[in-house]
């Protein structure tokens, strides 16, 4: 994956797998759920990298392993030229001012005994930045910044709406400046009329402050519209990546196919005209994925290749990539 500048995050070849064990007294290791099974991508300084796929296909453990607050099984991840994987104890706390998370549920995430100034104040107070007076100015700012009265820093978190809460999450993770944020899924539980106003604060804030983002979610629209590039994820795998219009005008592989079919078109004419490409079947288990693609067991257009071998994920062209025995590099437009 090369770009012509050096990327602000580099993964490599990253592995989370979670044991499964069994016995109550003596505990066996039996098998492992491969939530992130050899996954590799860059994310450049500035832009918005979008993570798609269904529901359990690792995309928030992807997120979660890069800030290391789970382990990796095996990989690499450099952020701006330092390898995370080596860091420990006070080398880790420093660098992790720079990565922050927003969480996907703002009704959980917040804690309902503490008041909305001192949930936006933690990260401060944690990493020892600022205290007194100087901390209630930052908080009142960091309210202001996501469009929130800065006087309701005495409030509770039940006191507040959904969108609210989670712009009160956007504020905790901007207390440190951090240049990267992983959005984990920020949207999908809120309205539809509130999650166009939080996105659009999230590039509002991008453009402000320089942010980088990995951005996680369902809505494939509304990834294309926040993203630079965007990632297709299946059973922890990421099947394709390339800009966000190739990837709409354009899709290689099938599964990314399948899901662009379904991405709804508000022209009733073109839209009666669409293919539908109707997926058969279940994502297979992460624990026990099939041999060869692990997309196999539901593509349309397998051939004996796919049962037997894994495909590379390879450039088949300039900034496209993909994991296909049916996409060959040099063969694509």
């Amino acid at each position: 994956m090369v770009a012509d500048t050096i990327p602000l995050v580099q993964v490599r070849n990253l592995k989370k797998y979670f044991p499964i064990m069994r016995g109550v007294i003596i505990q066996r290791h039996v098998g492992d759920v491969r939530a992130v099974d050899d996954v590799s991508f860059d994310i450049q300084k500035g832009e918005t990298l979008g993570l798609v796929g269904e529901t359990g296909s690792g995309k928030t453990t992807i997120g979660r392993t890069m800030l290391r607050l789970y382990e990796p099984t095996e990989g690499q991840m450099t952020f701006d030229g330092t390898d995370m994987m080596d860091l420990k104890g006070s080398e880790l706390r420093h660098m992790r001012r720079r990565m922050q998370m927003i969480f996907q549920d703002p009704y959980a995430s917040l804690n309902p005994r503490m008041t909305v100034g001192s949930i936006v104040a933690e990260p401060l107070e944690v990493h020892a930045v600022a205290q007194g007076k100087e901390k209630r100015e930052r908080v009142q700012e960091l309210l202001k910044m996501v469009g929130l009265n800065p006087y309701f820093v005495n409030r509770y978190p039940h006191e507040f709406s959904g969108g609210q809460r989670q712009r009160i999450g956007i504020a905790r993770a901007l207390a440190l400046n951090p240049d990267l944020i992983v959005c984990d899924e920020p949207i999908s539980s809120l309205d539809v009329s509130i999650q166009a106003q939080v996105v659009n604060l999230l590039e509002e804030l991008q453009e402000r402050l320089g942010l980088t983002y990995l951005f996680i979610a369902h809505d494939l629209s509304m990834v294309r519209h926040i993203s630079d590039r965007m990632a297709v994820m299946y059973l922890g795998k990421i099947m394709e990546l390339t800009d966000r219009n190739e990837i709409y005008l354009n899709p290689l592989h099938p599964y990314t196919k399948a899901l662009m079919s379904a991405v709804p078109v508000p022209d009733p004419v073109v839209e009666e005209k669409r293919q539908r490409i109707i997926l058969e079947g279940d994502i297979p288990s992460p624990s026990k994925p099939p041999a060869g693609c692990n997309f196999n067991t539901r593509c349309p257009v397998a051939i004996d290749a796919c049962f037997e071998t894994e495909p590379e994920f390879v450039e088949v062209k300039k900034g496209h990539f993909c994991a296909c025995h049916l996409v060959k590099p040099g063969q694509v437009n």
